[in-house]
């Protein structure tokens, strides 16, 4: 009962979020031109982390670990299990988490991971999930399970989401004057993925990773970092040649819902009507999902998640539209190269633009790649699995706040972007972008006084600067 409780609930808090963000579409795309073949995508053998960047001023380190190692189980006949870890990072005053460098001490069969911060409000609730849960951790396909499975509670599956590895990430770092912000007394979340697919299943030995911290505290403010999740469909039909019981889409997802649970059927449903408007799937290799944004914002970076049939994903802002931008552009998917890319300079967005996340799959992949080879062929749908498939954009992004002093992003016309850092002794980038998103003459970089700037002339965002803030 426990384990459908909390089976993916950060999926469905995924996906509840873009529920209550706006319009979306999703659109099936012709198969395009035959390309080169994809890399492999086996996991690399592993090897020393390397040199960190040194510590920025403020910044220190805090490792954190399980208690005590564990051996991934299994379930359903599956091959994948997703576990949580409670780890307690020991704040006893509130700070900023800057970077990250996850650690996997069994990279053979750690598939990727994501840390979720836990208010001190839910910290009991979490402990609870960890006691009912014989050995370390608990079960947690998808999200937490902290704050209950209703949609309403799960819209935290997005914004809770602090850190994560996937094969190729070195260690992360925010963008200067920007951190999640992390609470006295919080705890973080470590969901491991756990593949043993190369075992089909079996013990594979034991894991006990960790993750190195970078933290900042509160005393100089800086700018409230989040993560927001773009997720579309996958419909992929077994390729000309390959046929058997589960390449009947029906029959294949309830051999996803044997494995993860009913709520796994829930999601592909869920999918396809909040991305396809609940038209009957159509299956295509390449797919794609737009979202409304609903306040305005600064994007940092972005980063893409497929699974081995992945071949390409991009992320774009108001495509089709003037002035439109390409955040995440990714022609050949490399799954042991997953890391975040960041956004010079950062890209503003404003309520009522568009977010659009589009992959391609190709399924002729799992006739190449030794992982799938022995597989039986199968109708593919968005799963938790290593043999299913994923299509998820990542977004660094932190909302404007009124009333917020460390970074403003101000716009007055025509599309004038000023970025204000006070309080903070880092770059000030000032630009002027025209309709296709390009520099204009005037643009300027200057060395910003660690003080507030008053709003540009002509602006309409209300700006009133804290009482700490000083104007002159």
């Amino acid at each position: 009962m426990k384990q459908g409780r909390h089976r993916l609930a950060g999926l469905l808090a995924a996906l509840a979020l873009v529920a209550g963000s706006g319009a979306l579409v999703a659109c099936s795309e012709p198969t395009p031109p035959a390309a080169a073949p994809s890399p492999t995508h086996l996991h690399s053998a592993a090897s020393p982390p390397p040199p960190s960047t040194p510590l920025r001023d403020g910044e220190r380190y805090q490792q954190l670990a399980m208690a005590e190692p564990y051996t991934p189980q299994p379930t359903g006949g599956g091959t994948d299990e997703y576990r949580c870890f409670l780890v307690d990072p020991g704040l006893t005053s509130p700070a900023y988490l800057t970077g990250s460098q996850f650690l996997p001490q069994n990279p053979a069969i750690v598939h990727h991971a994501i840390f979720f911060r836990v208010p001190p409000e839910q910290v009991a609730e979490a402990q609870a999930l960890d006691a009912e849960a014989p050995g370390e951790g608990w079960r947690c396909f998808g999200g937490t399970g902290i704050g209950g499975s209703g949609p309403g509670s799960q819209l935290a599956g997005g914004a809770t989401w602090v850190a994560a590895w996937a094969p190729g990430g070195g260690e992360e770092l925010t963008a200067p004057g920007t951190g999640y912000p992390l609470a006295a007394r919080s705890r973080l979340v470590m969901q491991v993925h756990y593949s043993l697919l190369a075992t089909d299943g079996k013990a594979a030995g034991t894991d006990r990773s960790g993750i190195r911290l970078r933290l900042t505290d509160q005393r100089a403010p800086l700018t409230a970092l989040q993560t927001l999740l773009l997720i579309a469909p996958i419909e992929l039909a077994c390729p000309p040649g390959e046929s058997g019981n589960l390449c009947d889409r029906e029959k294949a997802v309830l051999n996803l819902m044997h494995r993860f649970g009913p709520d796994a059927g829930g999601v592909v449903a869920g999918l396809n009507a909040l991305c396809n408007r609940g038209r009957s799937p159509a299956p295509a290799v390449t797919q794609h999902c737009d979202r409304t944004v609903r306040r305005a914002g600064t994007v940092y970076a972005a980063a893409g998640h497929m699974h081995l049939l992945g071949k390409s994903i991009r992320v774009e802002l108001n495509p089709g539209r003037p002035g439109a931008t390409t955040l995440l552009d990714v022609p050949r998917y490399d799954f042991d190269d997953q890391g975040a890319r960041p956004l010079t300079p950062p890209v503003a967005v404003e309520a009522g633009d568009e977010l659009r996340v589009t992959c391609t799959h190709d399924a002729t992949l799992r006739r190449k790649l030794p992982a799938l080879r022995s597989l039986e062929p199968r109708y593919v749908v968005w799963g938790d699995g290593t043999s299913d498939e994923m299509c998820l954009g990542v977004i660094v992004w932190a909302p404007t706040q009124k009333h917020s002093c460390p970074i403003g992003i101000r716009r007055s016309a025509p599309r004038r972007v000023i970025v204000e850092r006070c309080l903070h002794p880092y770059i000030s980038r000032s630009h002027s972008t025209g309709p296709g998103g390009t520099r204009q003459p005037g643009g300027n970089r200057t060395r910003a006084r660690p003080t507030c700037s008053p709003p540009p002339t002509g602006s309409t965002w209300p700006v009133k600067p804290r009482p700490d803030c000083s104007t002159s």
